[in-house]
């Protein structure tokens, strides 16, 4: 369950939670009768219409990256997106834009070797710019060699670049957003935790032992 309480159907008023309900689930309440087309619960959007007008504007956003106004290639978008769910290690971000990635009919091998694109050999000079870029917004805070930057505007222009720049911090935020209230699939414990010692080691062992593995 996410960490936020849900909208149901039935506490509802704003008519822009209606809608996306009524787009969403048709005539179900989500809390109670919860799923998606795509296999999730959809507590993302029960979450977020905790305050409508914020899901207003995420709703602009999905529109805005979706539109015909958008000059940027929509593969290279995808590719973007789903890397930065990967960096970040939200496991919705990354499992819905691989989903993306499928209905634009990259192949199979493209959208698996997303993890470990820099040693994959399946990606043309183009993608894996924008790849590196994505690194470099998600996991350097923004921090860009001059190379990326060249090779970036050796074949998008400064329109295109903006656009994949501000969709790409955009489902940024999503991912941290929807691990740190544990949304969809993103309601998972931390795999990083003590692993127990057996029950007759003590912490004076450890030190006995300066800290070494045995």
């Amino acid at each position: 369950m996410p960490r936020l309480r849900q909208v149901s159907r039935a506490e509802a008023e704003s008519k822009v939670v209606l809608k996306t309900y009524d787009l969403l689930f048709g005539d179900r309440d989500p809390v109670t009768e919860p799923g998606t087309t795509t296999g999730t619960s959809g507590d993302w959007w029960t979450v977020f219409a905790l305050a409508p007008d914020v899901l207003e504007h995420a709703n602009r956003g999905f529109a805005l990256y979706r539109s015909p106004e958008r000059k940027l290639d929509p593969v290279l978008r995808e590719l973007a997106q789903t890397r930065v769910g990967w960096a970040k290690g939200s496991q919705f971000v990354f499992s819905q834009h691989c989903k993306s990635l499928r209905g634009l009919n990259v192949s199979e091998e493209r959208i698996a070797s997303i993890p470990q694109w820099q040693v994959a050999d399946c990606y043309d000079g183009h993608e894996r710019a924008v790849l590196a870029y994505a690194d470099c917004l998600a996991l350097q805070g923004g921090r860009t060699p001059e190379a990326v930057f060249t090779a970036l505007k050796g074949f998008l222009s400064d329109e295109e670049i903006l656009e994949l720049t501000y969709i790409t911090c955009l489902y940024d935020m999503h991912a941290v957003m929807s691990r740190a209230l544990r949304t969809e699939w993103d309601d998972r414990d931390d795999p990083v935790v003590e692993i127990a010692a057996p029950g007759d080691f003590s912490g004076q062992d450890f030190l006995d032992i300066g800290g070494r593995p045995s």
